[in-house]
């Protein structure tokens, strides 16, 4: 994350899914929440995160065509650029 102080919305998006899944340390849980605190629009974005975790549910990477994780992953590299 950023200085050890602050994060852009840019890093939220980033590091999301870490928080999500209690991979970041205590000290980034509590930056990346004093960032969700202060912006509503990440704190939207985590919602929506959410509700579609739960709408969805969790698929792993076995249930996943090799196919289709091939193409969704080369339209968000193309994407990048």
């Amino acid at each position: 994350m950023a200085d050890g102080t602050a994060i852009s919305c840019q890093e939220v998006v980033e590091v999301v899914t870490d928080y999500l899944e209690g991979k970041l340390s205590p000290e980034e849980v509590a930056i990346f929440e004093a960032h969700l605190a202060i912006c509503d629009g990440c704190q939207h974005y985590l919602d929506q995160i959410r509700i579609t975790i739960a709408t969805v549910g969790r698929i792993e990477d076995e249930e996943v065509p090799a196919e289709l994780r091939d193409t969704v992953l080369a339209a968000f590299r193309h994407r990048r650029m």
